[in-house]
């Protein structure tokens, strides 16, 4: 039977993978369950100061939300959860069956009759101001620390939250999620970061957004981000994106042969360069270049349930670096989901149909909703 490791005292507690009929079961039902409501606005956030001394007059931040807040008898906010998507995605995309249909419907772990839902589109990402706006190459040139600043402003101004019960957060978001938890200490009662590793982006996951990035700025169409229409090099760029997705074994599934491999790899790549800016996917790159909170882990004082996939190629378990960083975090859970049929390495963050029973054991430890 499959075993996940699992810090504190780096013990291993063993725990079957998802039963293929279980997950089968899970994903029929949430196709049939009706969509959840959603209210979507802009919130403009004014005289945003970037930590590259970069201002805009208003910043633009789109948000997705569910559900209503509940506040205790002091007025503050008990039930907020946000959840917080990775590079180039944005808030609606939690909306999928795969992912609402699991957590956000009746009697699931975040119904959003009990629960206030947030899904914000990041800086630079979606409906919020980003270079391809107008700006092009001379947007600020934001990092994570900007993007989650601005995320708690959002909640602040527009909906008087200073305070979330849970913060969910997928790849770039899970590590949104470990700098709110580092450098907000008392924000949230809880956090779940899914799929990243609380340490600055080095090694390949560094070399890879480097060389993405190279492909587009050693264009010379891209004209220091002044073009008319998409460089060549995005294409290139997009070959680079697509090899760090997935896993080996759900990609050979998918494409078992050399001509199905050459067809899936081609798809991939038109597909995500079809909806993407140059610019725009430079910046959300470029956005990681000081995130590390390696050296503040000690001073988290929220809930911590951290789950990566051993099938990840962008944070292979076998570095060894959770290991050594979750021992520095006081009472916080590390799981390490072993590879099944179900998981899709990377991706696996948005597939709560694998780790939901994991949410479920968390969301008992964390105070009651009102």
């Amino acid at each position: 039977m499959p075993s996940l490791r699992i810090l504190p005292r780096l013990a291993a507690a063993g725990l079957a993978g998802m039963a293929l009929a279980l997950a089968a079961t899970a994903a029929r039902t949430a196709a049939q369950a009706p969509a959840p409501a959603t209210a979507e606005r802009d919130v403009w956030l004014r005289d945003f100061r970037f930590a590259s001394g970069e201002r805009l007059d208003s910043l633009r931040m789109h948000v997705t939300t569910l559900g209503q807040p509940r506040r205790d008898a002091g007025g503050v906010v008990r039930n907020a959860v946000l959840v917080l998507h990775g590079t180039t995605g944005t808030g609606r995309a939690f909306l999928s069956p795969a992912f609402a249909g699991v957590l956000f419907g009746p009697g699931q772990p975040l119904d959003t009759a009990r629960h206030f839902v947030i899904l914000p589109d990041g800086i630079g990402h979606g409906k919020s101001s980003k270079p391809s706006d107008g700006l092009k190459g001379r947007f600020p040139r934001y990092d994570y620390a900007d993007m989650v600043r601005a995320e708690q402003r959002l909640l602040a101004e527009a909906f008087g939250v200073t305070h979330v019960r849970l913060v969910v957060g997928t790849s770039m978001g899970c590590m949104h999620a470990w700098i709110i938890a580092t450098n907000t200490p008392g924000y949230a009662d809880g956090i779940v970061p899914l799929a990243c590793v609380p340490t600055a982006i080095a090694g390949r996951n560094r070399m890879w957004r480097t060389l993405a990035m190279d492909a587009v700025r050693s264009d010379p169409a891209w004209n220091n981000g002044d073009y008319t229409a998409q460089p060549p090099g995005l294409m290139q760029a997009m070959r680079v994106f697509v090899l760090v997705l997935g896993s080996p074994r759900s990609i050979q599934a998918a494409a078992p042969t050399r001509e199905l491999a050459d067809r899936y790899a081609s798809d991939q790549v038109r597909a995500r360069y079809a909806s993407m800016d140059a610019n725009d996917f430079i910046w959300a790159l470029e956005a990681s270049r000081s995130y590390d909170p390696s050296a503040d882990l000690g001073r988290v004082r929220t809930k911590v349930l951290a789950i990566n996939f051993a099938d990840d190629l962008v944070n292979p378990p076998e570095l060894g670096l959770m290991e050594a960083l979750m021992p520095r975090v006081a009472g916080a859970r590390f799981v390490l989901w072993p590879i099944t049929e179900q998981t899709r390495g990377h991706g696996t963050h948005s597939l709560p149909a694998v780790w939901k029973d994991e949410l479920v054991k968390f969301l008992s430890t964390l105070p009651a909703l009102p």
